[in-house]
């Protein structure tokens, strides 16, 4: 496993839509090692591929939970219900955070590493983070869906963004 370089904001790969993972070989999971070790060395949530610069529909998320990783490959959302507001970061967009309305639960499809269909009921913060996480694997940034823009000394009166 390695740890790889997160691409910023202003890098063309992050506004392309990712390729599907047609086979799952060492190649890929290795990129999945390499992301879980890479979300977990820069304390984020959640990663996806384009976010090390490669344009595969694979992402890597943990907040803390109970449910520990989740490593997915060709994730999609297929049902969605309620909303919520949260407030986000990115490791791709350092130093700035958004208050962003996501949906408070969602089903998402998969394939986990062994190549198996998993589906995940995922509500709250766990939600938010697989969101944001399926979203760049389609171009697309949370500060594109933001409602406001949050301040630095309003970060520091308590309120904490899980940078993803």
């Amino acid at each position: 496993m390695a740890i790889r370089q997160v691409v910023k904001i202003g890098e063309e790969v992050l506004r392309k839509k990712s390729r599907p993972v047609d086979v799952l070989n060492r190649r890929i999971l290795t990129l999945l090692d390499d992301m879980a070790e890479t979300m977990y060395a820069e304390d984020g949530v959640g990663l996806a591929a384009p976010q090390v610069g490669v344009l595969r529909r694979a992402i890597t998320v943990d907040v803390g939970d109970e449910n520990g990783l989740f490593q997915l490959v060709n994730p999609q959302i297929v049902s969605m219900e309620g909303e919520q507001e949260s407030l986000e970061g990115c490791l791709s967009v350092p130093g700035r955070h958004g208050v962003v309305p996501r949906p408070k639960r969602v089903t998402v499809q998969a394939l986990n590493r062994a190549g198996r269909p998993v589906q995940i009921e995922a509500e709250g913060l766990l939600a938010v983070a697989l969101c944001h996480e399926i979203d760049h694997l389609d171009g697309i940034l949370y500060i594109d869906k933001q409602i406001r823009e949050v301040e630095e000394e309003e970060l520091l009166r308590g309120k904490e963004a899980e940078p993803t």
